[in-house]
């Protein structure tokens, strides 16, 4: 990644934690951030084992009381066969949360890092969605502006949808199977999210809409695959 970004933090991500897999003990995040997902995943299984990777020594510096051990590497151009040996034993799941649609070939590095997963391991990723009906209206009214943050980080290198994500990351990798999609977003309701009284209501239909017209209300995208290919070393 040639743009020096700030230290990415934020409060874990839901929807990575209601994906993993039962028996998942050895965790490789990659583009860990400050730690925040490992923190999450720690608490919540106890025992686990979580190693990152970020780009950044100061994103390592913030993620390191998180996790077991911290690597700064560049996805793009590090993933020398030294490197990867540094990471350890195999991994039974590979992290990547909001980190793809960073890298110029997205595709290249998840195959490279399939090389530490064992078989029969999970993979599970989340993306932005680029279609989310925020991004849609901007969009409609003649604004493609990029900002610091959000789906329109100005540091995408790519952009996937609900619908595109599983065609552009997982269909392209032999061996790699698809077991679920997800997504997390909401609804345009207005005033009616301002009123206390409503806020169950406006969870209830944020569900529905998701479900529905998750490529018109997620505001990102989780996939959980299965690896059934062999060593990409």
């Amino acid at each position: 990644m040639n743009r020096v970004a700030p230290p990415y933090l934020n409060a874990g991500n839901p929807l990575v934690l209601s994906m993993v897999p039962r028996g998942v003990r050895r965790v490789l995040d990659i583009g860990c951030g400050g730690g925040n997902n490992a923190q999450h995943l720690r608490a919540v299984f106890p025992g686990i084992e979580v190693v990152g990777l970020t780009h950044s020594a100061t994103e390592a510096a913030i993620a390191t009381p998180n996790l077991d051990a911290v690597h700064v590497i560049d996805l793009e151009s590090g993933l020398t066969d030294a490197a990867v040996a540094e990471w350890g034993a195999p991994f039974d799941m590979l992290l990547l949360s909001h980190v793809l649609e960073h890298l110029v070939d997205p595709v290249t590095v998840l195959k490279r890092c399939l090389s530490k997963l064992k078989i029969g391991g999970h993979v599970l990723i989340v993306v932005p969605n680029v279609l989310e009906w925020r991004t849609r209206m901007q969009f409609l009214r003649g604004r493609f502006i990029y900002a610091d943050h959000g789906i329109m980080d100005r540091t995408h290198m790519r952009f996937f949808t609900f619908d595109s994500a599983p065609n552009e990351l997982i269909a392209p990798i032999t061996g790699l199977e698809l077991l679920e999609r997800r997504g997390r977003g909401s609804i345009p309701l207005g005033p009616l999210r301002r009123l206390g009284a409503a806020r169950r209501l406006c969870a209830a239909l944020d569900r529905a809409g998701t479900a529905w017209r998750p490529n018109f209300c997620c505001g990102e995208t989780a996939l959980l695959a299965r690896w059934h290919g062999q060593s990409t070393l």
